[in-house]
């Protein structure tokens, strides 16, 4: 007997082991650095005008690439101009991280970073608790609205904490991915726990237009090479596929139609396209810029 299916959040180790085989195999930060190099700027261009400081919140900021990236443009917009940059973000694995790549890069002397070591509810908890509403000029949620409980309070309480002139920047998968396929179709069947919840940028657009909050969209085109998934035994294949399912050794525990059926899915136009003899999953993303 197969042993249950789990999912791929209790076991944090395999997870980052997963998410970081996903990086090295897709043009996600690739797309996101272009993003940043090419549009980002003209998004950022008044937010800190006429203000000696800025105060940027990063929720869920990783191990910080993408974070750096952005801080440089502020710098580049707003030489010499002091920039606080708080960051939530639940791995202490993540933070470690950051701090090192905070440490080996030049031309941070005007940039003060704070790291808090929790999750973006146990931050609004505790502000609320403290009494504090601290108001952001740039807030940033990159790849993190899967992990929170309740996507539309948690974008309303964010919101809430935008500075007059600041903008709130959400990247999650695009509805036109191969996420959007398989999840829609295959979600109910993978053991998501309370821990994660399937959400694209179709899911996100509805939430704003209900809210009546105004926004600008952008639509960056990425792929991940999946390839090793369909090699039999082969461990990237089953890391992979761990993260396409969010489950912790799908290959080993899915029952035997479930495997075959989301095999098959992947190879098909919907979710991936074949190139050069590889496979390569559709990881479109979406960029939501919205105004205060």
């Amino acid at each position: 007997m197969a042993s249950p299916m789990r999912s791929l959040f209790t076991d944090p180790a395999r997870y980052l082991q997963s998410f970081r085989l996903f990086l090295t195999n897709s043009t996600e930060h690739q797309c996101m650095q272009e993003f940043v190099e090419r549009q980002l700027p003209a998004v950022i261009a008044s937010i800190g005008n006429g203000k000696s400081t800025i105060n940027i919140l990063s929720v869920g900021g990783g191990a910080g690439e993408i974070d750096l990236l952005i801080l440089s443009k502020l710098q580049a917009r707003y030489p010499g101009v002091t920039i606080n940059n708080d960051v939530i973000e639940p791995s202490a694995d993540q933070i470690f991280k950051y701090k090192e790549r905070v440490a080996e890069t030049s031309n941070l002397e005007n940039v003060k970073f704070t790291w808090h070591e929790e999750t973006a509810y146990e931050y609004e908890s505790r502000m609320n608790a403290e009494k504090k509403a601290k108001k952001w000029d740039f807030i940033h949620m990159i790849q993190m609205l899967y992990y929170v409980k309740d996507i539309p309070a948690t974008i309303r309480y964010f919101h809430s904490l935008l500075e007059a002139q600041a903008k709130l920047l959400i990247i999650l998968v695009s509805g036109t991915s191969g996420w959007e396929t398989l999840w829609k179709k295959y979600g109910s069947s993978f053991p998501l726990d309370d821990l994660c919840s399937y959400v694209s940028s179709a899911d996100i657009k509805r939430i704003l237009d209900s809210a009546g909050l105004k926004y600008q969209l952008y639509e960056l085109p990425s792929h991940m090479d999946i390839t090793s998934c369909f090699i039999e035994g082969n461990k990237d294949g089953e890391l992979l596929l761990d993260f396409l399912t969010e489950t912790c050794e799908f290959s080993k525990t899915a029952p035997p139609e479930l495997k075959h059926q989301v095999m098959e899915e992947l190879r098909k136009p919907e979710c991936s396209e074949k190139r050069d003899g590889k496979v390569l999953f559709n990881n479109n993303l979406s960029v939501i810029v919205i105004e205060p």
